[in-house]
């Protein structure tokens, strides 16, 4: 077995919410919107298509054919933005494999993402793009298996609805769960289960508990968290490694200087997603966890 296809590693491309934020105060967090790829195992996984996806698309241009999964945990704007840029898509001979919920209106992944480039949106229609593309439905509480790799899904609490993944690889686990809001009597029993003892945390930390609940500009019903509610998440799931994502636009790179002070703090194992970050997820076979067919499942 290669040194790659031994490895689980989660690099990130776009780490910023809403809307891409370019400039000289946010150059050493990034400015893209979301999307992080997982090598697991020698298998591309990618998860959200922001405009981050433009950028790994092109490193993995050096690797063609390439074949990969990409799932997404819905379809607002700035989770999609990236998918018509995403050259590998346009050329022959590659595979991708897309992942998302049917959205309450009935729409497939598949659907969204065709209207978003039709005119007059978008110069092209999705149907020019060259390589394989194959779309799943996903459904929230039951697991996508890739061969040995086995990708849990649970409902998050997101105006529009929204799902989280947790990849599990011989002992290994790293979730990524984005898009959600907290609520205020309880942890969300979802977010925990997914995030149940997992080696890497990725979670939506847009807001402080400040700007969350800002008498004059609340933020509430907005469907995001806090990194306050993050590390809440990170203590009572046993998390190793909590990674602050989908950065506020508006929070600059010193602004999330001291957000990262204050939660390493209140958690050692907190960090802050940055473009290029690269983290690797420990396997050892023999710790895996033996998995329902579904979070339903007794």
């Amino acid at each position: 077995m290669s040194r790659i296809e031994n490895q689980f590693n989660v690099q990130f491309w776009g780490v910023r919410g809403s809307i891409p934020s370019p400039g000289l105060d946010t150059v050493r967090y990034g400015g893209n919107t979301p999307c992080v790829s997982m090598q697991v195992g020698g298998k591309q996984l990618i998860f959200d298509a922001g405009t981050g996806l433009h950028v790994l698309g092109k490193s993995l241009l050096s690797q063609m054919p390439v074949e990969g999964h990409l799932f997404f945990t819905h379809s607002h704007w700035d989770h999609i933005q990236g998918f018509p840029f995403f050259t590998p898509a346009f050329i022959n001979g590659n595979k991708f494999n897309i992942y998302g919920a049917i959205a309450p209106d009935g729409s497939t992944i598949e659907q969204r993402l065709n209207d978003q480039m039709l005119h007059p949106n978008f110069p092209v229609p999705l149907q020019i793009m060259q390589s394989n593309l194959t779309f799943h439905d996903v459904q929230a509480g039951q697991p996508i298996h890739i061969d040995d790799i086995i990708v849990e899904t649970a409902h998050l609490n997101h105006p529009g609805e929204a799902v989280g993944y947790r990849v599990n690889w011989r002992g290994g686990a790293a979730v990524y769960m984005t898009d959600t809001e907290h609520y205020a009597d309880h942890l969300d029993e979802n977010v925990l289960w997914l995030a149940r003892n997992a080696d890497i945390l990725i979670y939506d930390s847009t807001y402080t508990d400040e700007e969350y609940n800002n008498p004059k500009s609340p933020k509430i019903g907005w469907g995001h968290s806090t990194w306050q509610e993050a590390i809440k998440v990170a203590k009572a799931a046993n998390v190793k490694t909590l990674v602050i994502y989908h950065h506020d636009p508006a929070h600059n790179d010193e602004f999330l200087d001291r957000i990262g002070e204050e939660a390493h703090v209140c958690f050692a194992g907190a960090i802050m997603a940055k473009e290029g970050l690269v983290l690797p997820v420990t396997i050892n076979e023999a710790t895996s966890e033996s998995f329902p067919t579904s979070k339903y499942s007794t």
